[in-house]
């Protein structure tokens, strides 16, 4: 990789500064300075994204499209710098035009694609494949305000539009020249072709043009540059003047209407019709459009569409994007002639699964009457699929009507995406050991056994060239210090600093940095939530998406629970600490509404009560989202994984923080079981019910919440705190449906997630780790201990298993030529 020149790149900022902005250095904004250095580093890349795509046509390389509705990649420009290594050389040269390089990092907001662990995972994997040196296209959607930008107002979430691309986005190119044609709802209409085959026409359909915008996704010191294509809706006939003429002004700009709502907001609330079909809209959007110039660009090169499954592989990311499999049909049989079995042959050998929940309610179903009216041949594609794969159910299980009800694509007038996914893949995997077992022993029991060989295990993993290379600099130079840098694209590397936990001086060192990076943390947590936090405390942090199986609940309850035991002995031994939570719940989420709001309301009272001398603190940190988790991870001393046992697929902030040198609470579910294995029981907190201990309940009841808050007076007087007034200034009604979903269950079963079941292992585990903190050389060791274990989980590892044993992928080399 050819150096960075300092001169020229000063040169390039001063020349885009004049191009962009009319300004010089001196005049210009910290946004329009951001844009100018955002171009210059784009410079050095887009020779290198050349080469790469160079490289991929003539080697005719086999390709994979990972489509996922989210990708949640965070800040390019900070990320991009770091893979080119070029950090010292533009760090300086910044410098040298009076700039700070974190200062103009700063300008550049969070990029609006995505919201929660499934989003991040897919940017630490397009960011592993190109460190890698592996072929791939990201495919997603361009959302003009994303999920929501948080606001927490009188204690509540306050859902803001979020407009990430309100000054442009620097590193995205335009690229009109793929755009494609999506159709939706109409009729199909059959003809006759000049062969006397049946040909299925979509007529009377609304349409939008699918234009995708294209963003590099840099690998490490490699040279390999792969695209992250996000795809932009627009009208294909902008304005109807005839319409407008006659006075129908709604419909001269239907079309315009249609598009701009595709792609304005992430995850619409579907609480409603409206919002259903819009989430299936968006979903065929940019599934058609990705599948049809997948499809487009393999037949630029060869002309055998039979054989697309040796050059392309489709990569489901969780259920979203299954309609892939019904397009693919659709464009095979539709636009190339192919016969059904053809097609399918074809189908099932370019798509594989990947299932993201164990949670029954969480794999999409949609209504019949609403897929069949908004996507009318691909409903007939599905309807065909469904047809003959409940004769071969029939033929594997003659008269097992049960078989049949588990597993048919339709049924009981929903369509079951996850069925349409299993059904057509060639490959299913998990994302956790623990997570695959439970999908082939309980929720997808059915399948497995019909097809055991599809279903296999890809454990998650998350990339340390963002999470510990540039979120955390001082523990990455310490590590690099003490084992070399072979660890940033080979992270098992970082078992040698394992010794380290047994040298006085380098557990010195350790709590230091730690500590220098909860000072900075505390200094965020003053600027944005006006709260003094004590960086000496334990930093006990919870951040991830807000769902009831999450448990953020038991944290809060807990932490009630702790205050009311301090106001009752005001001089016990308590340690001080700080709670910090953060996390966006679903707009349409009322109870996850509820709990963040008990949670800033506990947090008010514990943190402006005087008689606890400081001794808890507790943070809400507002619209949680890569750039300030960067801040999170590094500065925290517990991570809390405490999701109820068999609920979380693996989980992927657990690993962050073991990478920064947190110590995991939690239970025995997710990845936290492969993370326990890694660096020993001695070197985690668990507790709880298990996996299997909480399906047996589910399955055979035994457990009655009110046997807890009938005889455990504590418990009871936490509880009563809901609905007292205590932490709601006397509004005895602000809690109480989370009461009533503890006790009586408000429609679903009581206490579904467990948490007065595990309410007092909770409060022992949390006691045993205040005094193993207090004794600082333990600590210091264990936490070197999971960073030296925490090899296993780097997303390198993988797409190195994903690429060798599902996509078959060969690596790339590319050489970008001189000037």
């Amino acid at each position: 990789m050819a150096e960075i020149n300092k001169d020229d790149f000063k040169k390039q900022v001063q020349d885009y500064l004049k191009v962009l902005s009319r300004k010089s250095i001196k005049e210009a904004s910290d946004q329009q300075i951001f844009q100018a250095v955002s171009y210059a580093v784009k410079d050095i890349v887009v020779d290198q994204w050349m080469a790469t795509h160079k490289t991929i046509e003539e080697k005719d390389a086999k390709t994979v499209y990972y489509l996922s509705m989210e990708f949640l990649t965070g800040r390019a420009l900070g990320n991009i710098i770091i893979a080119l290594k070029g950090n010292e050389a533009i760090k300086e040269a910044v410098e040298e035009l009076g700039l700070n390089l974190d200062v103009v990092e700063d300008q550049e907001p969070d990029a609006a694609l995505g919201n929660g662990g499934l989003g991040r995972l897919a940017a630490c994997f397009l960011d592993s494949l190109s460190t890698l040196g592996y072929p791939a296209y990201g495919c997603g959607i361009r959302y003009k305000y994303g999920m929501f930008k948080q606001k927490i107002e009188n204690g509540y979430q306050v859902e803001k539009p979020d407009n990430w691309l309100k000054y442009g986005n620097p590193f995205e190119i335009k690229r009109p020249e793929y755009a494609v044609e999506v159709k939706f709802g109409g009729y199909v209409a059959v003809e006759r072709d000049e062969h006397g085959r049946d040909k299925f026409i979509q007529r009377d359909c609304q349409s939008v043009l699918a234009v995708p915008y294209d963003l590099p996704i840099v690998g490490y010191n490699n040279n390999v540059v792969n695209t992250l294509r996000i795809w932009d809706a627009e009208a294909i006939d902008t304005f109807n003047l005839d319409s407008f003429d006659k006075g129908d002004y709604q419909k001269a700009v239907e079309q315009e209407n249609l598009a701009r709502t595709i792609c304005e907001v992430l995850y619409p609330n579907d609480n409603h019709m409206a919002g259903k079909e819009l989430r299936l809209k968006q979903q065929y959007f940019f599934v058609s459009a990705s599948v049809q110039r997948a499809v487009s660009k393999y037949m630029e090169k060869h002309d055998d569409i039979k054989k697309i499954y040796e050059k392309v592989c489709f990569q489901l990311n969780d259920t979203h994007p299954t309609v892939t499999v019904a397009e693919l049909m659709r464009i095979l049989m539709d636009e190339y002639g192919l016969e059904w079995d053809e097609a399918w042959y074809i189908t099932n050998k370019t798509c594989a699964y990947t299932n993201h929940t164990i949670m029954s309610e969480a794999l999409e179903k949609w209504p019949l009457e609403l897929f069949s009216r908004l996507l009318p041949r691909i409903y007939q594609i599905v309807e065909e699929i469904n047809r003959r794969f409940i004769i071969k159910i029939q033929e594997e299980y003659p008269g097992n009507d049960d078989k049949v009800r588990s597993m048919a694509i339709i049924y009981d007038g929903q369509v079951k995406m996850a069925h349409l996914a299993i059904a057509a893949s060639f490959s299913v995997n998990g994302v956790a050991r623990l997570h695959t077992e439970i999908l082939k022993k309980q929720e997808l029991r059915d399948f497995y056994l019909m097809m055991p060989e599809k279903f296999n295990n890809k454990t998650n993993g998350i990339t340390q060239r963002r999470f510990l290379l540039h979120a955390n600099p001082l523990l990455a130079n310490w590590v690099t210090g003490k084992v070399g840098d072979d660890w940033v694209t080979d992270l098992p590397k970082i078992e040698g600093v394992g010794v380290y936990a047994q040298d006085e001086l380098s557990r010195k060192e350790f709590m230091n940095i730690k500590y220098q990076n909860k000072v900075r943390l505390a200094k965020y947590i003053k600027e944005h939530n006006g709260i003094e936090v004590d960086p000496r405390s334990i930093f006990d942090v919870q951040v991830k998406r807000l769902h009831e199986y999450k448990r953020q609940l038991l944290n809060i309850l807990h932490i009630m629970y702790l205050y009311n035991e301090l106001k009752r002995n005001p001089d016990m031994d308590f340690y001080p600490h700080t709670y910090i939570f953060g996390a966006k719940a679903s707009a349409g989420y009322i109870r996850a509404k509820q709990i963040i709001k008990l949670i800033t309301s506990v947090g008010d009272v514990i943190n402006n009560d005087e008689s606890i001398k400081g001794k808890m603190k507790v943070v809400f940190i507002e619209n949680y989202r890569v750039s300030n988790a960067e801040l999170i991870f590094a500065a925290a001393d517990v991570s809390e994984q405490i999701s109820t046992a068999s609920k979380e697929a693996s989980g992927t902030s657990n690993m962050k923080f073991m990478l920064n040198g947190a110590i995991t609470l939690g239970t025995m579910d997710g990845a936290n079981v492969e993370i326990v294995e890694e660096v020993g029981e001695e070197n985690a907190f668990i507790f709880g019910l298990s996996s299997d201990e909480v399906i047996k309940y589910e399955n055979e009841g035994g457990y009655n919440p009110r046997d807890i808050y009938n005889v455990d007076t504590e418990i009871r007087a936490v509880l009563t705190q809901l609905v007292d007034g205590t932490y709601s200034h006397g509004n005895y009604d602000e809690f109480r449906e989370i009461y009533n979903s503890l006790l009586d269950g408000c429609g679903g079963r009581a206490d579904q997630y467990f948490i007065l079941k595990d309410f007092h292992a909770y409060d022992e585990a949390r006691r045993k780790i205040d005094a193993f903190y207090q004794d600082e050389d333990a600590w210091a060791a264990a936490a070197i201990k999971n960073v030296s274990k925490s090899g296993k989980f780097s997303s390198d590892r993988t797409i190195e298993e994903y690429a060798k044993e599902i996509w078959k992928l060969k690596k790339l080399k590319v050489k970008v030529p001189k000037d």
